[in-house]
């Protein structure tokens, strides 16, 4: 039984590397998590993203270099969740300035976190078509709703199971989403419409 001192030293020094990988991991993620959000939310405030957008990306390409040597650290949910949210403002970002939309190898991300983060734009453009809506640009609106759809159509051509990749609850969701947008927009362009009929009405009667 020789030997077996310097087996166990070398896998808990193995173990150990991992372990402060993983460690490293957890926080660059939720640091990515945390600069994308602050860039959604600058964007809908009219505000410049791209300095939360430029270290988020910084941090993303460290966040991948650091757990290369550890596939199953990388293929994990810790970082998965880093790109999905880096998808979703990058993909933002270029569609609210008319921009080609970026495609996952350009990102540098996974297909799977790809295809999570497109779900997440669907609520987002949501957003601008209640600005719209509230502002009474009800064709602006409606062109949202439609860019809207068109997404959840590419979304839906996706179909996996859950191991593979959880496509199927962001399909539900953004299901939902556009149900509630379609909604809200059919009931502005009825009351848009009624403002109208009344308004001529009244002009008529005025005469």
């Amino acid at each position: 039984m020789d030997g077996l001192d310097f087996i166990a030293n070398d896998i808990e020094s193995q173990l150990d590397e991992k372990d402060a990988v993983r460690e490293i991991a957890l926080k660059s993620s939720r640091n990515i998590v945390r600069l994308c959000g602050k860039a959604v939310r600058v964007m809908h405030n009219q505000q410049d993203p791209e300095p939360f957008v430029s270290e988020a990306m910084e941090e993303l390409h460290r966040l991948v270099g650091v757990t290369r040597d550890f596939p199953d650290i990388l293929h994990s949910g810790i970082v998965e969740s880093a790109m999905q949210e880096y998808v979703e403002v990058k993909v933002l970002i270029s569609y609210s300035f008319g921009e080609p939309i970026p495609d996952f190898k350009e990102l540098g991300v996974t297909p799977e976190s790809y295809l999570l983060g497109m779900g997440d734009v669907i609520g987002e453009i949501r957003r601008f078509a209640l600005d719209n809506i509230r502002r009474g640009n009800i064709d602006k609106a409606a062109e949202y709703l439609e860019h809207m759809e068109m997404l959840f159509d590419f979304l839906i051509q996706f179909n996996y199971p859950s191991g593979l990749v959880a496509i199927r609850r962001k399909q539900d969701i953004a299901r939902g989403v556009l149900e509630k947008t379609r909604g809200d927009v059919t009931m502005a362009l009825r009351s848009h419409s009624l403002e109208k009929m009344l308004g001529t009405k009244e002009n008529d009667n005025g005469k």
